[in-house]
């Protein structure tokens, strides 16, 4: 036998080997996997089952008599312990709130007037739904999922949640919670990977709503991205899941508009839009009261004037500044300038240092490091006086509660100036000529005179021969640049022939 029938062997060995391994693991497949087959992969030897287990602890509680009858009582003790041995542990599901006191909830937002009408007209779909179902009566089926489009800040996760608690009041979701997650929670970095993931995040969800923000990133058309895949995952967990599960995906509205008509799935299961307008200035302001009324805060006399001018300056763009969550931020920095303010009133840092004893600390410890740097090698140190009896401690300079609740117009206007100082050149130029976010003249920027379509013509055609000019001369500055080339060429070929 030479070299080439060996090796043909082996293979035929190697491919003998790999086929009775696939017909084992195919049996296990169709008639389970046993341990008793001593060929099995599975297979344990009994014996050494034997010494590993553990003998069975007799406590005398429930022990069957001769007849095999357990004692009263023990019987369903014992069974009770293996079932809650067995099962985990059930989560706790808050119970149902009633319906108007989630509805007065809504009304009380300010704003948000298109968000509410929906709102009661899809509650009242559903009350009537579920009446003509105990009715006997044919329904149809009720499409929950939703699209929430609309700038940043303008109220889109509240009204999602509020969403899931209502679901859960009107008896469609079992629990009621609220999932948010956007693409980064559900799009992982490999193949494979997203469909795990974001069916890990719908099993969260299942029993209460899946709130996906931002969902137009997952539809980018881009190589090597997986969004697509979580995609597919969600529209097959929407559709298996349809009693216990209801989704609503949110971002701006054309990209969203484009998102889910990009998917015959996505167009088919989301037929319900809910649009959020951009917050009015005077809801703004209404919000910013709201906060204040919610951290009992106060405002005092021209404070309101002096907030609506701040948060008309600050909201040139309504993206960038983010409506809602804008005027928080304008509401967390005025907070700032009230505590400075409060602060010195109360005598600033060091009467706060005096009080809490820090000074007074540190100076002694300065005092004892001095001593120790020109006291002599050698030398003991001396015994420390005995600690002088405790003074009561002192309270910290009284402000009254009127002063702590109290906003003013000066916070407020150091609040701005600090807000100035962190726009751009371009912003700051924009403001002192009484442009975009410029309120320090009072007076609205003046228009543009209109001019005439023969002034009109007259610019263009006088941009167009300048810049025929500038081609003109670019040809010249070309044509020129190429001779000097070919003078050069010229010249160095003459001074080689001279050379040779």
């Amino acid at each position: 036998m030479d070299k080439k029938d060996e090796i043909i062997l082996q293979q035929l060995e190697v491919i003998r080997s790999m086929t009775e391994h696939s017909l084992k693991n195919m049996s296990s497949d169709i008639f389970g996997r046993t341990t008793l087959d001593p060929e099995s992969p599975f297979y344990v030897d009994p014996a050494k089952k034997a010494k590993t287990e553990k003998p069975e602890q007799k406590t005398g509680k429930g022990k069957p008599d001769e007849k095999g009858n357990v004692p009263a009582g023990q019987g369903a003790a014992n069974k009770k312990g293996a079932e809650t041995a067995d099962a985990a542990p059930a989560e706790e599901v808050e119970p149902p709130e009633p319906i108007e006191k989630i509805k007065a909830e809504l009304d009380a937002y300010v704003g948000l007037r298109g968000i509410k009408r929906e709102v009661n007209n899809l509650i009242s779909m559903v009350m009537v739904h579920n009446m003509r179902k105990e009715a006997g009566l044919p329904v149809t089926d009720l499409s929950l999922h939703m699209v929430f489009s609309g700038n940043p800040g303008t109220g889109k996760s509240t009204v999602a949640r509020i969403m899931a608690r209502v679901y859960h009041s009107l008896g469609i979701l079992s629990k009621g919670h609220l999932v948010e997650v956007d693409r980064a929670g559900l799009v992982a970095g490999y193949v494979g990977q997203t469909a795990i993931k974001t069916a890990e995040v719908i099993e969260r969800a299942k029993g209460g709503l899946l709130f996906i923000d931002e969902a137009y990133a997952l539809s980018n058309k881009s190589e090597n991205d997986f969004g697509q895949e979580a995609i597919d995952t969600i529209l097959k967990a929407m559709e298996d899941n349809r009693e216990d599960l209801v989704v609503i995906v949110a971002g701006y509205d054309k990209l969203m508009d484009d998102f889910v008509h990009s998917n015959p799935g996505l167009e088919s299961r989301f037929n319900r839009y809910l649009h959020f307008d951009d917050y009015t200035l005077d809801e703004m302001v209404a919000i910013f009261e709201l906060f204040a009324k919610k951290g009992y805060y106060e405002l005092a006399e021209g404070t309101k004037e002096a907030v609506r001018e701040f948060i008309d300056e600050s909201n040139t763009n309504s993206i960038s500044f983010g409506n809602g969550r804008g005027v928080r931020n304008i509401f967390e920095h005025i907070l700032v300038c009230q505590a400075n303010r409060l602060a010195e009133e109360a005598g600033g840092l060091a009467a706060y240092d005096e009080v809490s004893g820090a000074a007074k600390k540190k100076e002694e410890e300065e005092k004892k490091a001095e001593g120790a740097e020109t006291r002599p090698e050698g030398a003991e140190a001396k015994a420390e006086p005995a600690e002088p009896k405790k003074e009561e401690p002192k309270k910290l300079p009284k402000l009254t509660r009127e002063q702590l609740m109290l906003i003013t117009p000066a916070d407020v206007e150091q609040a701005r100036k600090d807000a100035r100082e962190g726009w751009s050149p371009a912003a700051r130029k924009e403001s002192d000529r009484g442009g975009s976010g410029a309120r320090d003249t009072g007076k609205a920027p003046e228009a543009a005179p209109q001019k005439s379509p023969e002034e009109e013509l007259k610019e263009l055609l006088a941009e167009l021969s300048e810049s025929v000019k500038d081609v003109k001369q670019e040809r010249v500055e070309q044509k020129e640049q190429k001779a000097k080339k070919k003078r050069k060429g010229l010249l160095s070929g003459a001074l080689d022939d001279e050379e040779e």
